[in-house]
């Protein structure tokens, strides 16, 4: 009995070297985990605010009241039908869509004295107007490619960075003593972690926003080309 409590009382300190290794584990935080990563973080978390901001503005800018006035769609329709073009524009600009910054200028084009009422350089210049809008509008799109490329490439470099510090280490007589190779080895891990995590969401959302932006630019030339066709209505 008494070599069972010896055993016991022996036990105990390893016991609580054991608890306080995995509480210790158990409460790495978020920050301690960066500080780990080392210098590389500070860029990533650049890209990760920068693709936080493109997210939100081009979901933003490619929702359809930003490209179709729908609550004042029969009114311009029917400006166009009675042929009263200066109420159309009017309408169309006050509404601060693309298709009405693309429209308006082109209707203005409408003459009742060229055949078909001049609508092939209407036609014109609305897809002119349409394109430098397209533009505007996937510039800041493409910018979150630009962040699912470089992300990655960061989190590589910090990998590298890692390593070499790793080798560097080892070569200074720290190959027996593997606990010195352990801050290295975590930077390498974590950057390489943290630059997938911002690339992969970038990219699937920049997919994203892309077909969603060319969805809204089919709808407003459909429209265009609609109301368009309303002017020969009587």
């Amino acid at each position: 009995m008494k070599f069972i409590h010896i055993l016991v009382l022996a036990a105990i300190p390893s016991l609580l070297l054991a608890q306080e290794e995995a509480a210790s584990s158990a409460n790495t935080s978020l920050f301690g985990m960066i500080q780990q990563g080392g210098w590389a973080m500070i860029p990533l978390g650049g890209c990760s605010l920068v693709m936080f901001f493109l997210i939100i503005y081009s979901y933003m800018e490619t929702r359809r009241a930003r490209f179709i006035p729908d609550a004042v769609l029969p009114q311009i329709k029917d400006a166009l039908t009675t042929h009263d073009v200066e109420t159309a524009c009017a309408t169309l600009n006050a509404s601060s869509t693309v298709l009405g910054r693309c429209l308006a200028p082109a209707l203005l084009k409408l003459r009742s004295d060229r055949p078909n009422l001049n609508k092939e350089q209407v036609e014109t210049i609305l897809i002119e107007k349409l394109e430098a809008e397209e533009n505007g509008v996937s510039q800041w799109v493409n910018y979150l490619n630009v962040v699912a490329a470089v992300a990655p490439m960061i989190g590589l470099l910090g990998t590298v960075s890692g390593m070499i510090s790793a080798f560097q280490t080892i070569g200074q007589g720290g190959m027996g003593r593997p606990e010195l190779l352990a801050a290295d080895i975590g930077e390498a891990l974590i950057t390489t972690a943290t630059g997938l995590v911002i690339g992969i969401p970038a990219m699937i959302f920049y997919f994203i926003l892309r077909n969603r932006l060319g969805h809204q630019m089919i709808q407003s030339t459909q429209t265009a080309s609609e109301l368009i066709g309303a002017v020969d209505d009587e």
